[in-house]
C-alpha cells in the first residue's frame, strides 16, 4: 500500500511539473532587451503591457517610443543620432499604419491626415536614419508621427533637426528626446483640436530635449556638468517663429509641462544641474 501511495504521488509530483513547465508568462517590460535609444532612461515609465493603453513602449531598432492609443499618437520618441546612423540610404516616403500595434488597437494609416491643413511630423526625421534603407523606412511608421503646423515642421524644426545632423558632423553625438502635450494646434486650415474623425489628438506643444556629446564610448559616464544640453518647447503653430533658438528652456520646465522624468538615468545631482539650465549656445 505505501509503495502505492508512494507512486500516486511520484505521478503527480511529475504532473505539476510539467504543467508548471508549459504555463506562459506574460512578457514583462523588465524582461525587454535594453536599448541604446533609452540611454538618458524611460521618461514617463512606460511599458509593454497591453493594457498601458496610453503609455505603451514600443522598442524598435531604430527608435523607442510611448504610444498613447486614445491619442493616436506618440507621447515621446527616444533615439541616438551618430554617424552610426547616416549614410546615403534614400527618403523612403511609405507613409503606413504600424502593424506592431496590439490587435484591436485603431492603427492610423497613411492618409489619416490627407486635407486636415497638418504635416505627418515626424518625431524622429527621416534624415536621422540615412545608413540603410531599412532604417530610414521606419521612420515614416505612423507611430512615429504627429499632427504639426506646416510651417513648423518645415521651418522651424527642420532648422533644429539640421543643426543636430550639422553637430554630429563636426564628431559630436546626440541623444534626442522629442514629444507633445496639451489638445489644438493651428494648422494650415486653422485650428483644430482632432483630426481622423476624432481619433488623433493634435497636440498644443511640441518638445525636444538634445544632449549633446563627442562622439567616443561609454556614453552616460561621459555626461558631466558641463555637457551641453538643449530643451526647446514650442506652440503647434503655423505661425511659429523659423528661429528655434528663441524657444528655448529648461528641461526642468518640460518636465513641469509634461510630468515626465527626463534625463532620470544620470545621477540625481547632475540632473539637477543640467536640467535647472537654459542653453544659449549657437543655432547654426
Amino acid at each position: 500500500m505505501r509503495k502505492r501511495i508512494q507512486s500516486y504521488l511520484v505521478v503527480l509530483l511529475i504532473m505539476a511539473v510539467g504543467c508548471k513547465e508549459t504555463e506562459v508568462t506574460p512578457k514583462k517590460s523588465t524582461d525587454l532587451p535594453l536599448s541604446e535609444h533609452l540611454t538618458l532612461g524611460n521618461p514617463s515609465g512606460a511599458t509593454a503591457e497591453i493594457t498601458d493603453y496610453n503609455n505603451y513602449l514600443m522598442l524598435k531598432p531604430q527608435f523607442v517610443l510611448s504610444y498613447s492609443r486614445d491619442r493616436g499618437t506618440p507621447n515621446w520618441v527616444s533615439w541616438h543620432v551618430s554617424s552610426d546612423w547616416l549614410g546615403n540610404a534614400d527618403r523612403q516616403d511609405d507613409f503606413r499604419a504600424d502593424p506592431s500595434l496590439p490587435t484591436g488597437w485603431y492603427r492610423v494609416s497613411a492618409s489619416s491626415y490627407t486635407g486636415t491643413g497638418f504635416d505627418r511630423g515626424h518625431n524622429i526625421p527621416s534624415a536621422d536614419r540615412t545608413k540603410t534603407v531599412e532604417d530610414n523606412s521606419s521612420t515614416f511608421l505612423m507611430t512615429n508621427m504627429i499632427p504639426q503646423a506646416p510651417n513648423h515642421n518645415r521651418q522651424t524644426w527642420a532648422a533644429l533637426e539640421d543643426y543636430t545632423r550639422d553637430l554630429v558632423g563636426t564628431g559630436m553625438e546626440a541623444y534626442v528626446i522629442m514629444g507633445s502635450y496639451g489638445v489644438g494646434g493651428t494648422g494650415a486650415n486653422g485650428a483644430a483640436s482632432t483630426i481622423d474623425n476624432g481619433r488623433v489628438t493634435v497636440p498644443k506643444n511640441l518638445w525636444k530635449v538634445i544632449v549633446v556629446l563627442p562622439q567616443g564610448r561609454d556614453d552616460l559616464a561621459r555626461i558631466n556638468e558641463s555637457t551641453r544640453v538643449i530643451a526647446v518647447n514650442t506652440p503647434n503653430c503655423n505661425t511659429v517663429s523659423a528661429d528655434w533658438g528663441g524657444y528655448r528652456t529648461s528641461v526642468d520646465a518640460i518636465e513641469q509641462a509634461t510630468g515626465y522624468d527626463l534625463l532620470s538615468a544620470l545621477p540625481e545631482q547632475l540632473q539637477k544641474t543640467l536640467e535647472s539650465k537654459i542653453d544659449n549656445g549657437p543655432t547654426r
